[in-house]
C-alpha cells in the first residue's frame, strides 16, 4: 500500500469534481486485493445498487488489511455518510499500517 496523503482523498473531490474519489477508490482497491483482499471490480461503483455492494465488500477489504484496526461497519458508514471524510479517516488507517518504523539510534555509553 502506498503512503498517501490525508489530504488527497478529502480535498482533491472538491478540484476535480469527484473523480479523484473513484481513482482513489480504484488504487486502493487494487493495492488491497494483492494482499488477497478479494474485493470486485470497482466497475460496480456505476451502477445504483451494486455500489453499495461493492463499498460493503471494500469495507470487509479495508478491515483485513488494516488487521482489524478499521472495522468493516466503521470504514462502511464512515464512507457511506461522510464521504471525502470518511475516505479521509480510512486513508489515515492505511497509512498507520503502512508507516516505516521510528528509526532508533544506539545510546552511546
Amino acid at each position: 500500500m502506498k503512503y498517501r496523503s490525508i489530504a488527497a482523498p478529502l480535498l482533491l473531490p472538491l478540484v476535480t469534481f469527484g473523480i479523484y474519489s473513484l481513482v482513489w477508490s480504484v488504487k486502493t482497491k487494487n493495492e488491497m486485493n494483492k494482499y488477497g483482499t478479494g474485493i470486485p471490480t470497482a466497475w460496480l461503483l456505476v451502477l445504483p445498487i451494486a455500489n453499495i455492494v461493492w463499498l460493503w465488500k471494500y469495507s470487509v477489504g479495508v478491515e483485513a488489511f488494516t488487521r482489524r484496526g478499521l472495522g468493516r461497519h466503521a470504514a462502511f458508514w464512515l464512507m457511506l455518510l461522510l464521504g471525502t471524510i470518511g475516505s479521509a479517516i480510512v486513508q489515515h488507517e492505511f497509512n498507520r499500517k503502512v508507516a516505516p518504523a521510528p528509526l532508533t539510534l544506539p545510546v552511546s555509553a
